[in-house]
């Protein structure tokens, strides 16, 4: 019994980490499905150069720049509420010490990437995944993009924050 119920439980944990990571289905005919394709392709083969040499792997994507993201002593009340977003949202894919589960372990990525890269990567992961060489190893690695979690300025923020205090942040 007690197989079983491990079985059905992967199996579901599974299923949920598809449902979530895709993009939704789509029931298009394949007409239109074939000239958004060829859409898709003509706006890559256009932009794929000049956005790739333009993309700043320090910065990342987005509009999270040094400038706007500033870092100094931990903010404590922040790094809680970041803990309880992260809780619901990351720990699924994420742990906090070096160790993989789905997605990369959390611990040292604020001595790794700048501030500004983080909270660019946790709002907008779709170009940076397209752009950044170092994620797009990672993802040869771990085999799962990460899925955009609609997560506010303000979250983001509070993410960072909690990673910092992981990463021993005073």
């Amino acid at each position: 019994m007690s197989k079983i119920l491990v079985v059905f439980s992967h199996l579901f944990f599974v299923s949920l980490m598809f449902t979530a990571c895709s993009g939704g289905s789509s029931s298009n005919t394949e007409e239109t499905t074939e000239a958004t394709t060829e859409a898709a392709a003509d706006t890559e083969s256009t932009s794929a150069a000049t956005t790739t040499e333009e993309y700043d792997p320090h910065r990342g994507e987005g509009k999270f720049t040094a400038e706007n993201v500033t870092v100094k002593g931990l903010d404590a009340a922040m790094a809680t509420k970041g803990k309880s977003i992260s809780e619901t949202k990351c720990f699924s894919c994420h742990k906090m010490s070096d160790e993989r589960l789905v997605g990369p372990g959390w611990k040292g990525v604020t001595e790794r990437r700048q501030p500004a890269w983080i909270m660019n990567f946790i709002t907008n992961p779709d170009p940076m995944i397209d752009k950044d060489p170092e994620v797009q190893a990672q993802l040869e690695i771990c085999l799962v993009r990460m899925p955009n979690q609609n997560l506010g300025d303000e979250e983001a923020r509070e993410i960072l924050e909690f990673m910092r205090q992981n990463d021993g942040a005073k």
